[in-house]
Parts: C-alpha cells; structure tokens; sequence
C-alpha cells in the first residue's frame, strides 16, 4: 500500500504543472471492473472539479489534484488498519503519511484507492463522493470488527 501512495503522492505534486494529472496505471486497470467504475465517476468530488489523467483506470479533482483514484491494485489481505463502510463500501485507511490519506477498498476484486489531501479536502466528504462508483465492483468480502475475526473458545 505504501508504494502506491508514494507514486499517488507525486502525481498530486505534478498535477500543477501539466494539463492532465500524470499517473502509473495500476497492475489491473484493464479489468472489466474497472471500467464500470470509471465511467460511474463523479463530475465533482468534495466541490472540486475533475481533470482529466493519462492512464486507464483513473480519476483525479483539483487543480492541483487534491483526490486521486487508481482501480486494479491488489486487493488487501487482512489487517488491523482502521476500516471504514460508506454508503456500502467498505475503505480501509493508512494515516501513516498524514495529511495524505491513503483509502483502499476492502473486499472488492480489483481493489480502487484513492489518495486525498486532507489539508485540501475532507477525506470523508471524497470517500462519500467517490462510493457509488466503486460500488459497481461486486463486494466479495468486507470489513470485521476484531470480535469478529478472532474465534472465541468454546465451553467444553
């Protein structure tokens, strides 16, 4: 996760300088899925405008590009990372590069992420935005609480 919001994080700094917001397309941006979700896109998110970008499988809003979307990483595998549902997505976050908040979907094949400047925008507001989208990946899977994915003992 941290790789791919390293290469996000550039295209947010160079969305600046060039007309269309420069991007490496994710490993599965060709899948099927992701063009049901790119077509779905927002003409807005959070009240910023969308741009146009130069790879499959993208999305960004801003000048500069404060939200970034890639569909066709990996999907993530378990993890304790917070994990968020909105309007029946389920997101996991990675703070770790804060005000730079790195949102994944969990339980969807491809996985979509999008990297949003919260100095910029709320991150809640473009994740809220971006859903119905993401959405048409069907959902495999999605968020448990630790309750739930820690089996308990049974009385014997």
């Amino acid at each position: 996760m941290f790789a791919a919001a390293v290469s996000l994080a550039g295209a947010v700094m160079m969305a600046g300088c060039a007309q269309a917001v420069t991007f490496d397309a994710a490993p599965y941006a060709t899948d099927p899925d992701c063009a049901a979700v790119v077509v779905r896109l927002p003409d807005a998110v959070a009240g910023l405008a969308e741009r146009e970008t130069n790879a499959q499988g993208t999305g960004a809003w801003g000048t500069p590009a404060a939200v970034l979307l890639r569909c066709g990483v990996e999907p993530p595998g378990p993890t304790t990372d917070r994990c968020v549902t909105v309007d029946g997505v389920d997101w996991i976050i990675d703070e770790s590069d804060a005000p730079r908040f790195l949102f994944t979907t969990y339980g969807r094949t491809p996985a979509v992420e999008v990297l949003v400047d919260n100095d910029v925008v709320s991150g809640s507001t473009a994740i809220a935005d971006l859903s119905p989208a993401v959405a048409a990946i069907p959902a495999e899977g999605g968020c448990v609480g630790l309750d739930d994915a820690v089996p308990t003992e049974s009385p014997e």
